[in-house]
Formats: C-alpha cells, structure tokens, sequence
C-alpha cells in the first residue's frame, strides 16, 4: 500500500517503512511519532484503482516515528559582477527531521 502526503508544500509518496526526510517543525514534548492528515491518495500495490481525495481523503492518516534531526547537503549561491570586482558568496545548511513511515490507515 502507498500513499500521497502534502507537507510544507510539497507532495511526498511513501510506503509503509519508508525513511524520508521533511521540514523542521516543532514535535510537542514526549512525543515520538508525526501524524500526517493531509492525503491526497491511497493505492494498493496490486493495480487496482487509488482513492483520490478532492483535495484531501476524509480520516485518512499517515503515522511516522521520529528517527532524528539531520542537516541537509549545503547549497551554495555565488553572485559576481565581471569586471567589477564585485563578488559574493552564500551558503545555506536546511533543518531537517528524518522519520520511519510506521502506519498508513483509512
């Protein structure tokens, strides 16, 4: 079974057991999992027809446990005039949670 999420703007398809990285976000204190409730689709594996949402599938959930906090690959942005002199450089390191999709139900 696989199912589309929406978080932070995007659209994510994932699969029971499936590690995946999302936005940083606060957890509340002593909780381990994230519930995603935003579920644009569930399928099966075995080609029968998906449940589509309009936009969303009414008590559809996706829980994940939390694994961790992760750093996400630097991005550089580098800005030059030519004959100038002129030079800049930039860099940015994204927050990110890392999570193990433990559930998808209906």
């Amino acid at each position: 079974m696989y199912a589309i999420i929406e978080d932070s703007g995007t659209q994510i398809m994932v699969r029971k057991d499936d590690v995946i990285d999302i936005d940083l976000r606060k957890i509340p204190e002593g909780s381990s999992t994230l519930t995603f409730d935003r579920v644009l689709a569930i399928g099966a594996e075995d080609g029968t027809v998906a449940t589509l949402g309009a936009p969303y599938i009414a008590k559809a959930t996706v829980t994940a446990e939390v694994i961790g906090l992760k750093r996400a690959a630097k991005t550089v942005m580098n800005k030059y005039s030519r004959r100038k002199g002129w030079r800049r450089h930039k860099g940015h390191r994204q927050e990110l949670i890392q999570v193990k999709i433990a559930e998808i139900s209906r």
